[in-house]
């Protein structure tokens, strides 16, 4: 595994000194419901990576046996229509709401935003400080979802995560569950479907294809985001767990806690500054960053949120 220090091309983060907190919704949670919900065994599999693509400063490695009870966990990222009917149920106001503006990718915004000369993010200028920008406005005021509701619902901070799975009566995988679900009963491979990207030329994921961030070929079909069920599901019947958006998972984000720390159903450091991310994005590539491998890691501010950040559910079993 290579020492590199590249910062994540997907990530985007707001950097607050004093992040907003969750929201503590004063509703009556949805009755507990698991349909659509996939039951997985737990058991012991092998976490991490110790593979030379590998970031080594992301703490990827070691290569640790992990052992899980059992859980449920969706099949796909929430979606537009699914995150619609939390706000409509709830009022909620998301964070990117409340700052009034969210991280748009200036391949996705139209010319009369890029006429505004858009105030862009330090360390990577293809990210642009969008007023009006949200789960409902992805790239702007002059945007909407009414043709992308099986979507992955996008702009969603952690906290705003958070908040959907108190709703929903459900909460976020750990960042141990959603490696060995993403994983599919593999074991050890790059990606949850084996090792080689594109298996006899055949795309299984939605990630940037050409150049980044110059130019994309668009050769898996899509430039922003996909359908959340797109692609083949892996061994699990998880669909885009590399890909398409980046997933919060509930843990505290650390690259060394993990080195020496508990190995039954681990849920991370009791503290820290971002929250883990897994399973890259649409904008991910090998010539940049090739976080789009199962064993991957990335983290945010848990109030940050951009146009390729989503998440999926979990549920005890």
């Amino acid at each position: 595994m290579e020492n590199k220090n590249q910062p994540a091309c997907c990530t985007a983060s707001r950097g607050s000194e004093n992040p907003l907190a969750p929201t503590k919704l004063d509703v009556v949670p949805k009755p507990v419901n698991n349909n659509n919900m996939i039951p997985l065994p737990g058991g012991s599999f092998l976490m991490g990576t110790e593979d030379e693509e590998g970031f080594l400063a992301d703490g990827e490695g070691p290569i640790r046996a992990i052992k899980l009870k059992p859980f449920y966990i969706s099949p796909t990222a929430v979606t537009n229509l699914q995150f619609q009917e939390f706000i409509q149920a709830t009022g909620y106001i998301t964070d990117a709401e409340k700052y009034e503006w969210s991280f748009v990718f200036d391949g996705l915004l139209s010319e009369k935003i890029k006429n505004t000369d858009p105030q862009v993010a330090a360390n990577a200028p293809w990210w642009c400080v969008i007023p009006g920008a949200r789960w409902n406005q992805p790239e702007g005021p002059d945007s909407h979802i009414n043709d992308r509701m099986n979507h992955p619902v996008v702009h969603v901070s952690w906290n705003d995560a958070m908040t959907y799975c108190q709703w929903a009566a459900k909460r976020l995988p750990t960042e141990a569950e959603w490696e060995y679900a993403a994983r599919g009963s593999l074991v050890q491979n790059k990606y949850p479907w084996g090792n080689e990207l594109t298996p006899d030329g055949e795309h299984r994921c939605n990630i940037w294809q050409g150049s980044f961030p110059e130019y994309n070929s668009l050769e898996d079909g899509f430039l922003g985001t996909a359908p959340v069920d797109s692609f083949k599901p892996n061994d699990f019947g998880l669909y885009n767990v590399a890909g398409n958006v980046w997933e919060w998972c509930s843990d505290w984000f650390s690259a060394t806690f993990h080195i020496n720390g508990t190995i039954e159903n681990p849920k991370g450091p009791v503290k820290g500054e971002t929250k883990v991310m897994r399973g890259g994005s649409f904008l991910c590539h090998k010539s940049y960053c090739n976080r789009y491998r199962v064993a991957a890691r990335s983290s945010n501010t848990s109030d940050s949120s951009a146009s390729n950040l989503g998440f999926r559910c979990a549920m005890d079993l």
